[in-house]
């Protein structure tokens, strides 16, 4: 199992467009994807749009992204970029 714990910094949080980014891009791996925010405990299904919503993360909200499966290292490593690159909705000026 692969954990990675990241904090969603992109001034919308996580988003609906934000949401389906991730759940496609999780939907590419074999293994396992879940979600939990650390301030709740509360858990979601990464590959389940709904799911993510549902953890309401806004903006500077912790979460830890982990894995489980044959392309787990690969998965975490590709899904933490993407939260850190703030989902490629930001420009690094801050501006959409």
């Amino acid at each position: 199992m692969q954990e990675r714990k990241v904090t969603i910094t992109n001034r919308l949080g996580l988003h609906a467009r934000a949401a389906a980014k991730l759940v496609r891009q999780a939907g590419q791996f074999k293994s396992t994807v879940e979600l939990k925010r650390e301030d709740t405990g509360q858990t979601a299904d990464g590959k389940s749009i709904l799911g993510v919503l549902l953890l309401a993360a806004a903006q500077g909200t912790r979460i830890t992204i982990m894995t489980e499966g044959q392309d787990e290292e690969r998965a975490a490593a590709v899904l933490l970029e993407m939260v850190e690159q703030k989902f490629g909705e930001e420009a690094p000026d801050g501006v959409f």
